[in-house]
Protein backbone atom coordinates (compact mmCIF):
# COMPACT_ATOMS: atom_id res chain seq x y z
CA UNK A 1 0.00 0.00 0.00
CA UNK A 2 1.34 3.41 -1.02
CA UNK A 3 1.60 5.95 1.88
CA UNK A 4 -1.01 8.73 1.12
CA UNK A 5 1.47 11.37 2.19
CA UNK A 6 3.99 10.43 -0.65
CA UNK A 7 2.95 12.77 -3.70
CA UNK A 8 4.07 10.27 -5.93
CA UNK A 9 1.07 8.64 -3.98
CA UNK A 10 -2.00 7.27 -6.19
CA UNK A 11 -4.79 9.45 -6.03
CA UNK A 12 -7.64 9.46 -8.28
CA UNK A 13 -10.16 13.09 -7.67
CA UNK A 14 -12.55 14.54 -9.03
CA UNK A 15 -10.45 18.29 -8.74
CA UNK A 16 -7.86 16.78 -10.62
CA UNK A 17 -9.71 16.05 -14.05
CA UNK A 18 -8.61 19.78 -15.36
CA UNK A 19 -5.47 18.77 -14.57
CA UNK A 20 -5.70 15.33 -16.51
CA UNK A 21 -7.38 17.47 -19.56
CA UNK A 22 -3.90 19.46 -19.62
CA UNK A 23 -1.91 16.61 -19.68
CA UNK A 24 -3.80 15.30 -22.83
CA UNK A 25 -3.60 18.32 -24.66
CA UNK A 26 0.28 18.23 -24.31
CA UNK A 27 0.43 14.99 -25.61
CA UNK A 28 -2.43 15.39 -28.25
CA UNK A 29 -0.49 16.56 -31.35
CA UNK A 30 2.14 13.84 -31.55
CA UNK A 31 -0.93 11.53 -30.54
CA UNK A 32 -3.20 12.04 -33.64
CA UNK A 33 -0.10 12.40 -35.91
CA UNK A 34 0.80 8.72 -36.17
CA UNK A 35 -2.78 8.11 -37.48
CA UNK A 36 -2.96 11.10 -39.64
CA UNK A 37 0.33 10.15 -41.28
CA UNK A 38 -0.42 6.13 -41.83
CA UNK A 39 -4.04 6.52 -42.89
CA UNK A 40 -5.65 5.29 -39.21
CA UNK A 41 -8.11 6.33 -37.82
CA UNK A 42 -7.33 9.17 -34.99
CA UNK A 43 -10.62 8.48 -32.85
CA UNK A 44 -9.53 4.90 -32.53
CA UNK A 45 -5.95 6.21 -31.44
CA UNK A 46 -7.61 8.88 -28.75
CA UNK A 47 -9.10 5.67 -27.83
CA UNK A 48 -6.92 3.36 -27.89
CA UNK A 49 -4.23 5.58 -25.97
CA UNK A 50 -6.78 6.41 -23.28
CA UNK A 51 -7.33 2.26 -22.68
CA UNK A 52 -3.79 1.67 -23.19
CA UNK A 53 -2.71 4.06 -20.40
CA UNK A 54 -5.69 2.19 -18.13
CA UNK A 55 -4.01 -0.95 -18.85
CA UNK A 56 -0.69 -0.03 -17.90
CA UNK A 57 -1.92 1.24 -15.01
CA UNK A 58 -3.26 -1.62 -13.64
CA UNK A 59 -0.26 -3.66 -14.59
CA UNK A 60 1.88 -1.32 -12.97
CA UNK A 61 -0.64 -1.00 -9.62
CA UNK A 62 -0.87 3.29 -10.86
CA UNK A 63 2.70 4.16 -9.21
CA UNK A 64 4.53 5.22 -13.00
CA UNK A 65 2.97 8.84 -13.78
CA UNK A 66 3.08 8.37 -17.33
CA UNK A 67 0.82 8.32 -20.46
CA UNK A 68 0.65 6.16 -23.14
CA UNK A 69 0.09 6.79 -26.94
CA UNK A 70 1.05 6.50 -31.00
CA UNK A 71 4.56 5.38 -31.33
CA UNK A 72 6.66 6.95 -33.84
CA UNK A 73 8.77 3.90 -33.98
CA UNK A 74 5.93 2.35 -35.97
CA UNK A 75 5.16 5.10 -38.72
CA UNK A 76 6.99 3.19 -41.62
CA UNK A 77 6.25 -0.30 -41.09
CA UNK A 78 2.25 0.52 -40.71
CA UNK A 79 2.64 3.07 -43.74
CA UNK A 80 4.24 -0.11 -46.17
CA UNK A 81 2.10 -2.61 -43.97
CA UNK A 82 -1.15 -1.03 -45.22
CA UNK A 83 -0.14 -0.47 -48.58
CA UNK A 84 1.13 -4.18 -48.96
CA UNK A 85 -1.33 -6.14 -46.72
CA UNK A 86 -4.13 -3.81 -45.69
CA UNK A 87 -4.81 -1.99 -42.01
CA UNK A 88 -6.00 -5.84 -40.89
CA UNK A 89 -2.97 -7.54 -41.21
CA UNK A 90 -0.95 -4.64 -40.59
CA UNK A 91 -2.75 -4.92 -37.23
CA UNK A 92 -1.99 -8.28 -37.16
CA UNK A 93 1.78 -7.41 -37.13
CA UNK A 94 1.94 -5.25 -34.62
CA UNK A 95 -0.25 -7.22 -32.29
CA UNK A 96 2.80 -9.56 -32.61
CA UNK A 97 5.42 -6.89 -32.28
CA UNK A 98 3.35 -5.85 -28.45
CA UNK A 99 3.71 -9.50 -27.74
CA UNK A 100 7.93 -8.95 -28.27
CA UNK A 101 7.37 -6.85 -25.67
CA UNK A 102 5.99 -9.03 -23.27
CA UNK A 103 8.72 -11.62 -24.36
CA UNK A 104 11.10 -9.40 -22.86
CA UNK A 105 9.47 -8.13 -19.83
CA UNK A 106 8.94 -12.29 -19.09
CA UNK A 107 12.92 -12.43 -20.44
CA UNK A 108 13.83 -9.70 -17.64
CA UNK A 109 12.35 -11.14 -14.87
CA UNK A 110 14.39 -14.43 -15.82
CA UNK A 111 17.73 -13.29 -16.83
CA UNK A 112 17.77 -9.73 -15.14
CA UNK A 113 18.15 -6.40 -17.51
CA UNK A 114 21.34 -7.48 -18.38
CA UNK A 115 20.60 -10.04 -21.09
CA UNK A 116 18.58 -7.08 -23.19
CA UNK A 117 21.98 -4.92 -23.21
CA UNK A 118 23.70 -8.29 -24.26
CA UNK A 119 21.46 -8.99 -27.08
CA UNK A 120 20.44 -5.20 -28.19
CA UNK A 121 23.64 -2.91 -27.42
CA UNK A 122 23.90 0.93 -28.66
CA UNK A 123 25.60 -0.52 -31.61
CA UNK A 124 22.65 -2.56 -33.18
CA UNK A 125 19.95 -0.05 -31.37
CA UNK A 126 20.82 2.86 -33.05
CA UNK A 127 21.38 2.64 -36.39
CA UNK A 128 18.12 0.37 -36.66
CA UNK A 129 16.58 3.65 -35.19
CA UNK A 130 18.58 5.64 -37.30
CA UNK A 131 17.17 3.56 -40.32
CA UNK A 132 13.22 3.86 -38.96
CA UNK A 133 14.07 8.03 -39.52
CA UNK A 134 15.97 7.76 -42.89
CA UNK A 135 13.51 5.51 -44.63
CA UNK A 136 10.76 7.95 -44.19
CA UNK A 137 12.58 11.16 -45.22
CA UNK A 138 11.39 10.76 -49.11
CA UNK A 139 7.98 10.43 -47.86
CA UNK A 140 8.22 13.76 -45.62
CA UNK A 141 9.68 15.37 -48.42
CA UNK A 142 7.15 14.46 -50.99
CA UNK A 143 4.18 15.45 -48.74
CA UNK A 144 5.75 18.68 -47.84
CA UNK A 145 6.51 19.85 -51.75
CA UNK A 146 2.53 19.04 -52.45
CA UNK A 147 2.77 15.78 -54.30
CA UNK A 148 1.25 13.55 -51.88
CA UNK A 149 -2.14 12.91 -53.79
CA UNK A 150 -0.80 12.64 -57.29
CA UNK A 151 -5.08 13.51 -57.84
CA UNK A 152 -4.75 16.55 -56.51
CA UNK A 153 -1.15 18.09 -56.43
CA UNK A 154 -0.67 21.54 -54.67
CA UNK A 155 1.37 23.96 -56.58
CA UNK A 156 5.22 24.00 -55.63
CA UNK A 157 5.12 27.79 -54.28
CA UNK A 158 2.32 27.13 -52.45
CA UNK A 159 2.96 23.86 -50.84
CA UNK A 160 6.61 25.12 -49.25
CA UNK A 161 4.84 28.39 -48.00
CA UNK A 162 2.65 26.13 -46.00
CA UNK A 163 4.96 23.64 -45.10
CA UNK A 164 8.39 25.53 -44.24
CA UNK A 165 5.64 27.75 -41.51
CA UNK A 166 4.38 24.97 -40.09
CA UNK A 167 8.10 23.41 -39.75
CA UNK A 168 9.49 26.77 -38.63
CA UNK A 169 6.80 27.17 -36.18
CA UNK A 170 7.38 23.87 -34.45
CA UNK A 171 11.02 24.90 -34.29
CA UNK A 172 10.67 28.03 -32.80
CA UNK A 173 8.22 27.15 -30.24
CA UNK A 174 10.59 24.09 -29.01
CA UNK A 175 13.59 26.81 -28.74
CA UNK A 176 11.81 29.35 -27.62
CA UNK A 177 8.61 28.32 -26.28
CA UNK A 178 8.05 29.29 -22.50
CA UNK A 179 5.57 27.03 -20.41
CA UNK A 180 3.04 24.54 -21.35
CA UNK A 181 3.79 26.52 -24.96
CA UNK A 182 7.33 24.34 -25.19
CA UNK A 183 5.65 21.35 -24.60
CA UNK A 184 3.30 21.26 -27.77
CA UNK A 185 5.05 22.68 -30.58
CA UNK A 186 3.42 20.33 -32.81
CA UNK A 187 0.04 21.39 -31.61
CA UNK A 188 1.37 25.11 -32.66
CA UNK A 189 3.04 24.19 -35.71
CA UNK A 190 0.02 22.67 -37.39
CA UNK A 191 -2.22 25.00 -36.44
CA UNK A 192 -0.20 27.64 -37.86
CA UNK A 193 -0.28 25.50 -40.97
CA UNK A 194 -3.60 24.78 -41.00
CA UNK A 195 -4.62 28.75 -40.54
CA UNK A 196 -1.95 29.28 -43.79
CA UNK A 197 -3.60 26.02 -45.70
CA UNK A 198 -7.08 27.91 -45.14
CA UNK A 199 -6.02 31.31 -46.49
CA UNK A 200 -4.60 29.43 -49.77
CA UNK A 201 -8.27 27.48 -50.16
CA UNK A 202 -6.61 23.84 -49.21
CA UNK A 203 -9.19 22.80 -46.26
CA UNK A 204 -12.47 21.41 -47.14
CA UNK A 205 -14.97 21.87 -44.44
CA UNK A 206 -17.49 19.11 -45.90
CA UNK A 207 -16.43 16.06 -43.69
CA UNK A 208 -17.27 18.29 -40.67
CA UNK A 209 -20.12 19.47 -41.49
CA UNK A 210 -21.47 15.90 -42.56
CA UNK A 211 -20.46 14.16 -39.61
CA UNK A 212 -22.50 13.75 -36.42
CA UNK A 213 -20.91 14.54 -32.87
CA UNK A 214 -21.22 11.13 -31.63
CA UNK A 215 -20.06 8.68 -33.74
CA UNK A 216 -18.16 4.78 -32.79
CA UNK A 217 -14.98 5.37 -33.65
CA UNK A 218 -13.75 2.89 -36.75
CA UNK A 219 -12.57 -0.20 -35.28
CA UNK A 220 -10.60 -2.94 -36.97
CA UNK A 221 -9.88 -6.38 -35.98
CA UNK A 222 -6.51 -7.66 -37.22
CA UNK A 223 -5.61 -10.39 -39.69
CA UNK A 224 -2.94 -12.73 -38.95
CA UNK A 225 -0.39 -13.10 -41.81
CA UNK A 226 3.35 -14.34 -40.97
CA UNK A 227 4.59 -12.03 -43.86
CA UNK A 228 3.30 -8.99 -42.26
CA UNK A 229 4.04 -10.29 -38.66
CA UNK A 230 7.63 -10.94 -39.81
CA UNK A 231 7.87 -7.59 -41.29
CA UNK A 232 6.56 -5.58 -38.18
CA UNK A 233 7.92 -7.24 -35.32
CA UNK A 234 11.34 -6.26 -35.66
CA UNK A 235 10.54 -3.13 -35.20
CA UNK A 236 9.49 -3.50 -31.65
CA UNK A 237 13.68 -3.67 -30.78
CA UNK A 238 13.68 0.29 -31.52
CA UNK A 239 10.53 1.24 -28.73
CA UNK A 240 11.10 -1.41 -26.40
CA UNK A 241 15.03 -0.07 -25.62
CA UNK A 242 13.90 3.03 -25.76
CA UNK A 243 11.11 2.27 -23.22
CA UNK A 244 14.00 1.66 -20.49
CA UNK A 245 15.06 5.49 -21.38
CA UNK A 246 11.47 6.96 -20.95
CA UNK A 247 11.41 4.86 -17.31
CA UNK A 248 14.75 6.56 -16.08
CA UNK A 249 13.49 9.60 -17.06
CA UNK A 250 10.05 10.00 -14.92
CA UNK A 251 12.18 8.29 -12.05
CA UNK A 252 14.62 10.97 -12.17
CA UNK A 253 11.79 13.77 -12.32
CA UNK A 254 9.45 11.88 -9.33
CA UNK A 255 12.73 10.71 -7.38
CA UNK A 256 11.62 7.33 -7.70
CA UNK A 257 13.12 4.12 -9.37
CA UNK A 258 10.72 2.45 -11.19
CA UNK A 259 13.33 -0.05 -12.63
CA UNK A 260 13.04 -1.70 -9.10
CA UNK A 261 9.65 -0.67 -7.95
CA UNK A 262 6.96 -2.22 -9.62
CA UNK A 263 10.28 -3.03 -12.09
CA UNK A 264 11.37 -2.62 -15.65
CA UNK A 265 9.41 -6.12 -16.09
CA UNK A 266 6.21 -4.75 -15.38
CA UNK A 267 6.62 -1.49 -17.03
CA UNK A 268 7.59 -3.29 -20.19
CA UNK A 269 4.85 -5.95 -19.78
CA UNK A 270 2.59 -2.83 -19.32
CA UNK A 271 3.35 -1.33 -22.33
CA UNK A 272 3.38 -4.56 -24.71
CA UNK A 273 0.00 -5.61 -23.34
CA UNK A 274 -1.24 -2.04 -24.49
CA UNK A 275 -0.12 -1.79 -27.58
CA UNK A 276 -1.62 -5.93 -28.16
CA UNK A 277 -4.84 -4.57 -27.21
CA UNK A 278 -4.89 -0.88 -29.31
CA UNK A 279 -3.43 -3.10 -32.46
CA UNK A 280 -6.78 -5.68 -31.69
CA UNK A 281 -9.05 -2.40 -32.41
CA UNK A 282 -6.99 -0.68 -35.03
CA UNK A 283 -5.71 1.71 -33.32
CA UNK A 284 -1.31 2.37 -33.50
CA UNK A 285 1.37 1.10 -30.86
CA UNK A 286 1.53 2.59 -27.72
CA UNK A 287 4.53 3.98 -25.79
CA UNK A 288 5.32 6.55 -23.30
CA UNK A 289 4.92 10.01 -24.13
CA UNK A 290 8.04 12.45 -23.22
CA UNK A 291 6.06 15.70 -23.77
CA UNK A 292 4.36 13.86 -20.70
CA UNK A 293 6.80 13.32 -19.06
CA UNK A 294 7.88 17.25 -19.50
CA UNK A 295 4.62 17.80 -18.46
CA UNK A 296 4.96 16.30 -15.27
CA UNK A 297 8.47 17.89 -14.34
CA UNK A 298 7.07 21.44 -15.39
CA UNK A 299 3.92 21.33 -13.07
CA UNK A 300 5.31 18.79 -10.05
CA UNK A 301 2.14 16.82 -10.79
CA UNK A 302 3.43 13.58 -9.85
CA UNK A 303 0.45 11.39 -9.29
CA UNK A 304 -0.71 8.98 -11.43
CA UNK A 305 -4.37 9.27 -10.88
CA UNK A 306 -3.78 12.68 -13.29
CA UNK A 307 -3.01 10.18 -15.88
CA UNK A 308 -6.32 8.08 -15.32
CA UNK A 309 -7.84 11.64 -16.42
CA UNK A 310 -6.21 12.43 -18.89
CA UNK A 311 -7.06 8.55 -20.31
CA UNK A 312 -10.80 9.10 -19.26
CA UNK A 313 -10.73 12.54 -21.42
CA UNK A 314 -9.34 10.63 -24.07
CA UNK A 315 -11.58 8.05 -24.60
CA UNK A 316 -14.98 10.41 -24.35
CA UNK A 317 -13.42 12.01 -27.04
CA UNK A 318 -12.60 9.09 -29.24
CA UNK A 319 -16.63 8.96 -29.66
CA UNK A 320 -16.84 13.17 -30.97
CA UNK A 321 -17.10 12.55 -34.72
CA UNK A 322 -16.71 15.86 -35.45
CA UNK A 323 -13.36 15.79 -33.93
CA UNK A 324 -12.11 12.80 -35.70
CA UNK A 325 -13.17 14.85 -39.36
CA UNK A 326 -12.02 17.95 -38.32
CA UNK A 327 -8.48 16.48 -37.52
CA UNK A 328 -9.37 14.54 -41.09
CA UNK A 329 -9.16 18.21 -42.83
CA UNK A 330 -5.83 18.63 -42.46
CA UNK A 331 -3.61 18.87 -45.74
CA UNK A 332 -0.78 16.68 -46.23
CA UNK A 333 1.40 19.70 -46.85
CA UNK A 334 0.65 20.81 -43.27
CA UNK A 335 1.70 17.31 -42.17
CA UNK A 336 4.88 17.11 -44.49
CA UNK A 337 6.12 20.16 -42.67
CA UNK A 338 6.16 18.55 -39.26
CA UNK A 339 7.32 15.12 -40.52
CA UNK A 340 10.63 16.91 -41.79
CA UNK A 341 11.30 17.61 -37.92
CA UNK A 342 10.17 14.19 -37.20
CA UNK A 343 11.86 12.12 -38.87
CA UNK A 344 15.05 13.82 -38.26
CA UNK A 345 14.79 13.47 -35.29
CA UNK A 346 14.50 10.19 -34.77
CA UNK A 347 17.33 9.63 -36.83
CA UNK A 348 19.11 11.87 -34.48
CA UNK A 349 17.86 10.06 -31.32
CA UNK A 350 19.63 6.78 -33.00
CA UNK A 351 22.74 8.68 -33.81
CA UNK A 352 22.56 9.98 -29.82
CA UNK A 353 22.46 6.43 -28.42
CA UNK A 354 25.73 5.52 -30.63
CA UNK A 355 27.61 8.72 -29.40
CA UNK A 356 26.51 8.35 -25.82
CA UNK A 357 27.42 4.87 -25.67
CA UNK A 358 30.76 6.01 -26.11
CA UNK A 359 32.09 3.11 -28.73
CA UNK A 360 34.76 3.24 -31.42
CA UNK A 361 32.84 3.27 -34.88
CA UNK A 362 35.93 2.86 -36.61
CA UNK A 363 37.20 -0.50 -34.92
CA UNK A 364 36.29 -3.05 -37.38
CA UNK A 365 33.43 -4.87 -35.99
CA UNK A 366 31.51 -1.63 -34.94
CA UNK A 367 31.62 -0.48 -38.59
CA UNK A 368 30.82 -3.54 -39.96
CA UNK A 369 27.88 -3.77 -37.92
CA UNK A 370 26.52 -0.17 -37.99
CA UNK A 371 27.15 -0.44 -41.75
CA UNK A 372 25.53 -3.14 -42.77
CA UNK A 373 22.12 -2.04 -40.83
CA UNK A 374 22.57 1.60 -42.29
CA UNK A 375 23.13 0.28 -45.89
CA UNK A 376 20.78 -2.67 -46.23
CA UNK A 377 18.01 -0.82 -44.38
CA UNK A 378 18.20 2.34 -46.26
CA UNK A 379 19.06 1.10 -49.72
CA UNK A 380 16.06 -1.36 -50.17
CA UNK A 381 17.80 -4.87 -49.80
CA UNK A 382 15.46 -7.64 -49.37
CA UNK A 383 15.41 -11.38 -48.89
CA UNK A 384 12.47 -13.97 -50.30
CA UNK A 385 11.29 -17.11 -49.84
CA UNK A 386 8.32 -18.07 -51.30
CA UNK A 387 5.88 -15.67 -49.98
CA UNK A 388 8.14 -15.08 -46.90
CA UNK A 389 9.77 -11.54 -47.14
CA UNK A 390 12.23 -9.29 -45.04
CA UNK A 391 13.27 -5.96 -46.18
CA UNK A 392 13.37 -2.58 -44.27
CA UNK A 393 13.59 -2.21 -41.22
CA UNK A 394 12.83 -5.65 -40.22
CA UNK A 395 15.90 -6.89 -41.95
CA UNK A 396 18.56 -4.19 -40.46
CA UNK A 397 17.29 -5.44 -37.18
CA UNK A 398 17.23 -9.00 -37.71
CA UNK A 399 20.66 -8.73 -39.49
CA UNK A 400 22.27 -6.31 -36.31
CA UNK A 401 21.39 -8.88 -33.96
CA UNK A 402 22.77 -11.50 -35.75
CA UNK A 403 25.85 -9.52 -36.47
CA UNK A 404 26.31 -8.66 -33.32
CA UNK A 405 25.83 -12.19 -31.44
CA UNK A 406 28.02 -13.95 -34.33
CA UNK A 407 30.65 -11.46 -35.07
CA UNK A 408 34.29 -12.09 -33.00
CA UNK A 409 34.84 -9.41 -30.25
CA UNK A 410 38.25 -7.48 -30.63
CA UNK A 411 40.78 -9.19 -28.27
Amino acid sequence: MQDQHDPTAYRFRGKDALLGGQMLFVAFGALVLVPLLTGLDPNVALFTAGAGTLIFQLVTRGKVPVFLASSFAFIAPISIGVAQWGIAATMGGLVAAGGVYVLFSFLIRWQGVAIVHRVLPPVVTGPVIMVIGLILAPIAVTMATGLANPDDVVPRGTALSVSMAALGTTVLVSLLGRGMFRLIPIVCGISVGYGLAMFHGLVDFTPVKEAPWFAIPSFTAPEFHLAAILFIIPVAIAPAIEHFGDVLAIGAITGKDYLEDPGIENTMLGDGLATSFASFLGGPPNTTYSEVTGAVALTGVNNAGVMTWAAISAIVLAFVGKLGALLSTIPAVVMGGIMLLLFGAIMVVGLNSLVRSGIDLMQNRNLAIVALILVFGIGGMSFSAGQFSLEGIGLAAILGIVLNLFLPRAR
